[in-house]
């Protein structure tokens, strides 16, 4: 016959084998109807211009299209202007977006655009010309069963839009 102790140690690892079960079957669920979020780069703003380091704020918004808030833990991120790469960086600001709702969230960047000065000078020699750029990161979302949803961004700017006459 068993003893009490290894009786309580049997009905110990059937109880955690259950919740294990119980919890794998939840995170199924919660991750099977789990829509991926739209993440947009709204605006950029130059903060301070210098020489050797330039500082902008970039304007992200999230659109969550589930019926549960999302908890977002940070973004990792890059940031290319044709094809070169600018910036890149993690951002681990912790927050929820609404249930089919959106939020805007702001990621401060730092640049050194001197050693891409030939490039982005040539880019701009002809103003009317589109520039190329690519976002690419990931967004961090969850808490214990998170998961990171990719973001790729492409676009064209065109320097004399952003010229003033």
């Amino acid at each position: 016959m068993f003893d009490q102790a290894k009786m309580i140690k049997i009905l110990s690892l059937f109880v955690f084998c259950g919740l294990l079960s119980g919890l794998t079957g939840c995170s199924s669920g919660i991750t099977g109807s789990f829509k991926d979020p739209q993440v947009h780069l709204v605006k950029v703003d130059l903060v301070k211009a210098r020489l050797l380091e330039q500082e902008f704020i970039l304007r992200f918004r999230i659109d969550n299209p589930n019926a549960t808030d999302l908890r977002v833990r940070g973004l990792i991120y890059s940031l290319y202007l044709n094809d070169v790469k600018l910036t890149e960086g993690e951002h681990s600001d912790w927050f929820s977006v609404p249930a089919y709702g959106q939020r805007v969230f702001v990621v401060p960047v730092r640049t050194n655009l001197w050693r891409h000065a030939r490039q982005i000078v040539k880019a701009l020699e002809s103003p009317d010309q589109p520039i190329r750029y690519r976002l690419v990161g990931e967004v961090k979302t969850g808490l214990l069963f998170g998961r990171n949803v990719h973001v790729a961004r492409n676009g064209e700017i065109i320097p004399g839009d952003f010229i003033p006459e």
